[in-house]
């Protein structure tokens, strides 16, 4: 036995060895992607799996920090009164040859065209490919706020506003906003295989997806036609392992050389081990758990304060998050401008839970569900312990609670769709810009949207948000983000749990990782020290 444990040891050893060796990396994954099409995702998972491997956007954020930098476009000018985009795009760049498509020309101007026009145009031949939802585009309301997108070269594009909007162009740097080839979406339509356009993806990234097996692994290799350099990184694969201590695991033997979301638990012996690197930052991230407000009896605010009193929240900072996260009291975390510290903290109090339960109409309590995250994220790396601590918690106040959960695919599909009553949640900053937590999650515009799973629409709300958008003046910007974070305390569509600290862990022998402020992994900046 003895021998055979050390053999395989140091097999696993040698997996590292040969990693470094053969430039692979392995990255230990903590969910599968919902789809390899990003302008139809809205999860963390998937953004990772294709945004930054096998695409690009016209700009970009510089890797580690939210500031833009040029990408597919070279260069761009905004007119005077901020309602046209002007974009130059590169001559240089190509889609990926793959099995299934050779492209018979370089990017251009019809490849932007197509991308936007797609999530756009109801009536375009693809809009309604793989269901049609496109969460972001439509939480940002761009559908309205881009007036048309005119092609005036073929390297270069305008966007046509019908309103100034101030965080547009951080729109066009978020993980949605990917080029992809209308030549290959040609073909795929004239062979009528459209679903492949999603699927199969072509890009113009550093990577080209070759293989992918649900809930196991996901392989790609280097573009070695990549417009900023081949990738050093040569074969990228994401082993898919949702348990954050196997991850630590698989690290520790050397079969995953960079894990996703550690475990609070594990960080203290991750940081002892001397073959691994562990990296901290404050997140730009919340946890929260939603109401489904549409559904009594959370559309009565009373009940929805009731059961967020009743919450220990200070104690799940312990118990879950081992003090590595602060207290939620706003929709935006506190490194964020436009935060308002005046906002107060949501007090525990059994007693006044009661109460209000009983002032709505609920002396002898009642019964909820709640959908508990089915995966470790910075903002709540147990949602099954979470839940459970909720469920001894609201039992106190007479509410039972059932506990719910489902594969992360399934439960992202279903709490857009709004099957829950309460969902555990969170979002990690795409931008760096208070309009991403604002108008991504809590707008009418995102109700229709998909990504507000309170299901929350409210006039007053939107004004500010609105208002916000039009005017380019971070003071005044700050004054309607502060009136509307006043909006969101009164009416509790929302119970703030956490913002996280994000920790990283990867092998010492692993060069240029930088943790990325927009909650994505970027592998182009990596290489194996030599």
């Amino acid at each position: 036995m003895t021998k055979l444990i050390l053999s395989f040891l140091l097999g696993l050893s040698l997996v590292q060895t040969a990693s470094a060796a053969e430039d692979i990396l392995v990255y230990c994954s903590e969910a599968s992607p919902s789809t390899f099409n990003p302008q139809l995702a809205s999860d963390g998972p998937s953004f990772t799996a294709a945004a930054s491997t096998v695409f690009n956007r016209l700009i970009e954020f510089k890797y580690g920090t939210t500031d833009l930098v040029p990408a597919l476009a070279e260069s761009w000018k905004i007119s005077k009164d901020g309602k046209v985009y002007t974009f130059t795009l590169r001559k240089d760049v190509s889609f990926h040859s793959t099995k299934g498509f050779t492209p018979s020309r370089k990017m251009n101007a019809d490849d932007v065209l197509f991308s936007f026009e797609r999530m756009k145009d109801k009536n375009h031949p693809y809009h309604n490919v793989s269901g049609g939802a496109y969460e972001y585009f439509q939480s940002l309301g761009m559908g309205e706020l881009i007036d048309k997108i005119v092609k005036t070269s073929d390297h270069q594009v305008e966007f046509h506003l019908k309103r100034a909007h101030s965080p547009f162009l951080t729109d066009l740097a978020t993980s949605f906003a990917v080029i992809h080839s209308k030549e290959y979406a040609d073909q795929l339509l004239k062979s009528k295989k459209q679903n492949l356009m999603d699927i199969e993806p072509v890009g113009t990234g550093p990577y080209e997806l070759v293989r992918y097996v649900k809930d196991s692994s996901i392989r790609f290799k280097a573009n070695e036609n990549y417009f900023r350099g081949v990738p050093k990184i040569k074969t990228l694969v994401f082993s898919i392992t949702p348990d954050p201590s196997v991850r630590f695991q698989k690290l520790k033997t050397g079969e995953c050389q960079l894990i996703a979301e550690p475990s609070p638990t594990d960080i203290e012996a991750m940081k002892k081990n001397p073959q691994i690197e562990v990296i901290s930052q404050p997140g730009l991230n919340v946890g929260y758990m939603a109401f489904n407000v549409t559904k009594a009896p959370l559309n009565n605010a009373k009940v929805r304060r009731a059961v967020a009193m009743a919450l220990n929240r200070k104690e799940y900072l312990k118990l879950i998050y081992l003090n590595t996260a602060e207290l939620a009291k706003n929709p935006i975390p506190p490194t964020l401008w436009s935060y308002d510290k005046s906002t107060p903290e949501i007090p525990y109090n059994v007693q006044k839970a009661k109460a209000l339960l009983k002032e709505a109409g609920y002396p002898n309590g009642l019964e909820l569900t709640l959908w508990t995250l089915p995966v470790s994220r910075p903002y709540n790396p147990n949602g099954k312990k979470m839940g459970e601590l909720m469920q001894a918690d609201l039992a106190k106040i007479g509410v039972k609670l059932k506990l719910l959960t489902f594969d992360w695919p399934t439960y992202l599909d279903k709490g857009r769709k709004g099957e829950h009553q309460l969902i555990h949640l969170g979002w990690i900053s795409d931008t760096g810009d208070p309009d991403n937590f604002f108008g991504n999650l809590l707008t009418c515009k995102a109700k229709e949207g998909g990504s507000n799973y309170a299901q929350w629409c409210n006039a007053q709300f939107d004004k500010e948000i609105l208002a916000a958008q039009k005017v380019t003046s971070q003071k005044s910007r700050t004054a309607h983000y502060k009136k509307a974070q006043k909006i969101f305390a009164k009416e509790l569509p929302w119970v703030p749990l956490a913002h996280a600290r994000v920790y990283r862990a990867f092998s010492k022998k692993l060069k240029g990782y930088k943790i990325h402020p927009i909650g994505v992994e970027e592998f182009y900046p990596l290489e194996w020290a030599k």
